[in-house]
């Protein structure tokens, strides 16, 4: 048996807990002594709580004051680096991420707050026009790192079609979906803060780094990433966006929550067509006198939906 010491792990879990509020997606977040942003995190406790999801329900009630709606786990973030590097003896954390929904986005704790997901991916917000940080940042510096491809760096996908698929260039279309491929294309590129700080090659050979939004503590931003793409795929077949409405609606109102979700901007005929076709929502008989203009016919889930076929969602198309 080898004498070298193993590592200890420990199992944490992170949240990233999503609510609208002003027609805005925003995520909990929690900053520390280096002012970095962060997702809620906290540890699993085996003795007490029998699933993970348990564990996350309750620390999130008691160190944020928020009861979970929505939660489903999205995947296992263990990277060295996250948070420990080559040589250290603690603890090495692996992190269960996890995507969680909730109704309110009043200020949960005096270390938590809310903030705005698209300052921390701004080049997803598509719905008032395409970002111009993508052709003034991104473009430019993704195709002089592409440039520099050498065989020993090609893999299976060249760098010159991630960027035209991921950033929907030369004719590629947008996908929305792609959150998660966008930013660790820009990532491997050096392009964001987390290369520089996790030392990756392509960011020290930087002298500057374009300011690509908000970085995030550890690889936070990355779990972000993956909660937002698994969010907008999941609005096409659950209906999972009912989970940040309330209980009743306008017809107005989801669609704004649609868009804040997809970063997409949607022709307001051809959605409620859809709403109709899709048969989801269910008229109260009630109007809402609360728009600003004309009262408005609320609306709810239609939770007869579930038992008629398998995959009710909104499969919505961009008006670009």
């Amino acid at each position: 048996m080898s004498d070298k010491l193993l590592t200890p792990i420990e199992i944490g879990l992170t949240a990233a807990i999503v609510a609208i509020e002003d027609h805005e997606p925003l995520v909990l977040t929690s900053r520390g002594s280096d002012g970095l942003a962060g997702l809620p995190f906290g540890p699993f406790d085996a003795p007490s709580h029998r699933t993970f999801e348990i564990g996350l329900r309750a620390w999130v009630e008691e160190q944020a004051g928020l009861r979970l709606g929505y939660v489903e786990q999205l995947y296992t973030f263990g990277d060295r680096g996250r948070h420990a590097e080559a040589g250290d003896t603690g603890a090495h954390m692996v992190s269960i991420g996890y995507l969680a929904l909730t109704r309110t986005a009043e200020r949960a704790a005096t270390t938590a707050s809310f903030e705005p997901w698209y300052r921390f991916f701004p080049w997803e917000d598509w719905r008032e026009a395409p970002p111009a940080i993508i052709g003034r940042d991104i473009v430019p510096a993704l195709t002089a790192w592409a440039a520099q491809e050498t065989p020993e760096t090609t893999r299976a996908l060249p760098r010159r079609d991630r960027v035209r698929l991921y950033f929907g260039l030369d004719g590629a279309a947008w996908d929305e979906e792609r959150v998660l491929d966008r930013y660790e294309l820009l990532y491997e590129a050096g392009l964001v803060e987390e290369a520089r700080r996790d030392g990756r090659p392509a960011a020290r050979a930087r002298t500057t780094l374009p300011a690509l939004g908000t970085s995030m503590r550890f690889d936070h931003r990355r779990i972000l990433a993956t909660g937002i793409a698994r969010l907008r795929a999941k609005l096409k077949y659950r209906p999972v966006v009912f989970e940040l409405l309330p209980a009743e609606f306008t017809l107005t109102e989801l669609q704004y929550t649609v868009e804040a979700i997809s970063g997409r901007h949607l022709h307001k005929q051809n959605f409620r067509r859809l709403v109709e076709t899709e048969a989801l929502v269910e008229p109260t008989g009630v109007m809402s006198t609360q728009t600003g203009g004309r009262p408005a016919a609320l609306y709810r889930f239609r939770r007869d939906v579930l038992q008629e076929r398998p995959a009710p969602g909104l499969r919505v198309r961009s008006r670009r």
